[in-house]
């Protein structure tokens, strides 16, 4: 085949399957977004699925590391081809998981240099996501919310991780990054919706230029934007 036969135009490019990282704050609804993906299964390190029964998705609860591995061998076989999305609820409770875990482990018979358990979370946090990211499956990782003050007194928001360095690594690993927020309206009510981009005090990111600055919190129809 030549290079000409190899041409492609920029404008065809669009998302072949919509990876997703959503943190918000407790109480906003972050697993609540599970039933708006088509045929969703839950890997769920945080446990307490109330929110969801009346959705009756699959999922399955995990305690350690080995127990992501299997869900992730599951989802990577036949028997989960009528699976179209996945969802890890949530990556900042799993990051604990293997840090524990990194630090409880033992180097020539001596406790593990913390710098050490970080560092082995962080590239164990970044294969996870790359492995699942590479499923031909939607993928929504929920994460936990981390408040900062910036030096002029400003909270800032964004997703929490532990370490700094992972922390700051998760956003660039999606393509799109939304906070989901509760705010109220000038009569007083509750407004859920996604914000897709970052004013300054929260971080969000979408490429592409695919969704408006706020969403419906329905990831089902912003994967319709998506054309995917």
């Amino acid at each position: 085949m030549s290079i000409t036969d190899r041409i492609k135009r920029t404008s065809a490019e669009s998302p072949v399957y919509a990876k997703f990282c959503v943190y918000g704050q407790s109480g906003t609804g972050k697993t609540t977004l599970a039933a708006t993906l088509p045929t969703p299964f839950v890997i769920s390190a945080e446990g307490g699925l109330l929110s969801l029964r009346g959705a009756d998705i699959p999922y399955v609860e995990i305690k350690t590391i080995d127990e992501m591995r299997e869900a992730f061998v599951f989802l990577s076989s036949p028997d989960a081809a009528h699976i179209e999305s996945v969802v890890i609820d949530s990556i900042s409770e799993i990051a604990e998981i293997v840090l524990a875990t990194e630090k409880a482990r033992m180097v020539n018979g001596k406790p593990i240099d913390p710098r050490q358990a970080y560092g082995a979370t962080q590239e164990a946090i970044v294969s996870m996501i790359r492995a699942f990211s590479g499923m031909s499956k939607h993928l929504l990782v929920i994460a936990k919310c981390e408040k900062t003050q910036d030096e002029a007194g400003r909270l800032l928001y964004q997703p929490a991780m532990v370490g700094q360095k992972l922390g700051q690594q998760l956003p660039y690993m999606f393509d799109f990054l939304f906070a989901l927020r509760n705010e109220k309206d000038t009569e007083g009510n509750v407004v859920r919706y996604l914000q897709t981009r970052t004013d300054g005090l929260w971080q969000a990111k979408e490429r592409g230029g695919y969704v408006a600055a706020v969403e419906t919190p329905d990831l089902g129809e912003i994967i319709k934007k998506l054309g995917v």
